[in-house]
């Protein structure tokens, strides 16, 4: 096995960046006439219309894909953001990798959590892998995320030789 390769879901982004414009509008459209003092709350809904109408359109022009390509053969990672408006690449060599981690964006008591892994590289930089957002197969899930993160890391300690610190301090 030379590299491995993950690819975000672009549509899941754009169905819910459709969905904000959707419902956006609904509010903008149905609290359209918020003139009067007692009027706060159709005011309230106004701007959230407003506000989910922008954060959709925003998230709507700069959606795209990114690409996690794990090359074992070069001993090194290649994350490749594409949208509308770029494309950027960042390498980043194994050796680079101090540490491993896994990142979370939620809270549990709302039921919407997403897990990333989080690499710790030299110079004290951290860079999220698997990014919330980004939609990847298995980012709600704890224990799938916790499993890419070990296999990393035995990937990095077979091409590399080394030792890395993961989040509980242990090698």
């Amino acid at each position: 096995m030379d590299s491995l390769k993950f690819e975000s879901n672009s549509g899941k982004q754009m169905v819910l960046s459709l969905l904000s414009i959707v419902v956006g509008i609904i509010l903008v459209v149905g609290f359209w006439h918020f003139d009067g003092v007692g009027r706060t709350n159709s005011l309230a809904g106004f701007l959230l219309g407003v506000f989910l109408l922008l954060i959709g359109i925003s998230a709507f022009l700069v959606r795209g894909r990114q690409t996690i390509i794990v090359d074992l053969g070069r001993r090194h990672i290649v994350v490749e953001e594409t949208n509308k408006l770029r494309s950027k690449k960042r390498l980043i060599p194994f050796n680079e990798i101090v540490g491993t981690g896994i990142g979370y964006l939620g809270t549990k008591s709302n039921f919407v959590t997403f897990y990333y892994i989080n690499l710790k590289l030299k110079y004290g930089e951290e860079y999220p892998l698997f990014s919330p957002g980004r939609f990847f197969d298995g980012g709600s899930d704890r224990s799938a995320m916790e499993s890419r993160r070990q296999r990393l890391e035995e990937y990095i300690k077979q091409c590399d030789g080394k030792l890395i610190m993961n989040e509980r301090g242990h090698m």
